[in-house]
Order: structure tokens, then sequence, then C-alpha cells
């Protein structure tokens, strides 16, 4: 009966890394729009806002399914409670490339590469992805250390965004026709910083789900 057990939180396991990939690539490809200027990208993103959407009730399923049928305890009961939280931060993190994607678009529709390159979005692009593959990697390897490293990232990506604001808020100030590229550039910034926030929530429930600590708001360093 066990073996049953442990092959069913296998496919779990298979079906979060899978979803995981999905929300990388979206990332990957909503950042392509926006660096590369690359507008046809969208379509394939949708494609995967489909699938992930998907996956999102089939993993979600399959856990009450198992609680039901197993009434797991211990690590296997944390295993799958920290599944369905990271399958909650995965579609949400779909939704900012999505965000991220069509705010680009508009974007795109004035010539903005100066203002992208002035305003240092390759370096917040960049920290917002390795954030998540790191995530991503943290659970595939049970890796806290790795985990805890995401953790202080989010306050560098935070800094990335206030900067940002800070410097649109001076341009548009100064030129108040680029009040609409400004907002655009603000809502990227915001998106880029949500999905930070995304993949800090993974990785503390990767923290619980292998040390059974919760380190939400610190909560481990008032015990």
């Amino acid at each position: 009966m066990e073996r049953i057990l442990d092959e069913e939180l296998r496919i779990l396991k298979d079906k979060i890394l899978y979803m995981g990939n999905l929300a990388e690539m979206m990332i990957d490809l909503s950042i392509k729009i926006l660096l590369e200027r690359n507008r046809g990208l969208i379509e394939q993103i949708y494609q995967h806002e489909g699938e992930i959407n998907k996956l999102n009730i089939e993993i979600d399923n399959q856990c009450l399914k198992i609680l039901a049928l197993w009434q797991p305890e211990a690590s296997d009961l944390r295993f799958i409670l920290a599944i369905i939280k990271i399958n909650s931060e995965l579609e949400r993190l779909g939704d900012q490339a999505i965000n991220i994607a069509q705010n680009s678009l508009e974007l795109l529709k004035h010539n903005m590469t100066e203002l992208i390159e002035k305003f240092q979005f390759r370096e917040v692009t960049e920290l917002a992805r390795k954030m998540v593959k790191d995530s991503i990697d943290s659970f595939i390897n049970r890796d806290i250390k790795l985990a805890r490293e995401v953790l202080i990232k989010d306050s560098e990506l935070d800094n990335f965004k206030r900067q940002i604001f800070q410097r649109v808020i001076s341009i548009t100030t100064e030129t108040p026709s680029s009040i609409n590229q400004g907002l655009d550039l603000i809502l990227i910034a915001r998106n880029l910083e949500k999905i930070g926030d995304h993949a800090t929530n993974i990785c503390e429930d990767i923290i619980f789900m292998v040390e059974g600590k919760d380190v939400r708001h610190h909560a481990d360093e008032k015990k």
C-alpha cells in the first residue's frame, strides 16, 4: 500500500515540476517581449497559460484525493500541503508573466528602448528569473540553503522596484506626455516584484516541507 502512495506522490511531484518549467518559460518569453521587442511570442505565452491553468486544477484535485484516501502523516503530509501552496504560487507566476507581456506590448507602441536600458530592466528581469529558477531547483533537490538564498534576494528586487518608481516619477514630472509609458514601466516593475514574492513564498513552503519550520514573516526567529 505504501508503494502505491509513493507512486502517487511521485506523479504529483512530476506534475508540479512540469508546471514550474512552464512558468519559467512564460517568464522568459515575457521578458523577451520586453527586452528584445519580440511581439510574436505572445501566443506561446497564452498557450502555456492554458496548460498551467489545467495543471493547477489537476494538482489540487489529486492532492485532495490523496488526503482523503491515504490520510498521510508527518513528512508526506507536509509534502502535500507544500504542493498545494506551490501549485497556487506557480499559477500566479504565470499570471504575472501574462501581465508583463501585455504591458510590454503597450510599451512597445512607443520608442522606449533607451528608458528600458536606463532603468536597468535587464538586471531586474535577470534577478527575477533567477529567483524563480532557484526556487524550482530548491524544490527538486530539497535544497534549504538555496531556498534561504532566494529569501534574501527578495529585498534586492524590492529595492530595484523602488528605484524604478522614483525614476519614472522624476521623468514623467519633467515630461508629462510620457505618463502613459511611465505607467507601463511601473506596472512591469511591480509584476517583476510580484514574481519575486511568489518565488519567495515557494521557498518558504520548501523549508516547511523539509524542516517543518514556518519561516513566513520570520516566524522561526520569534520562537
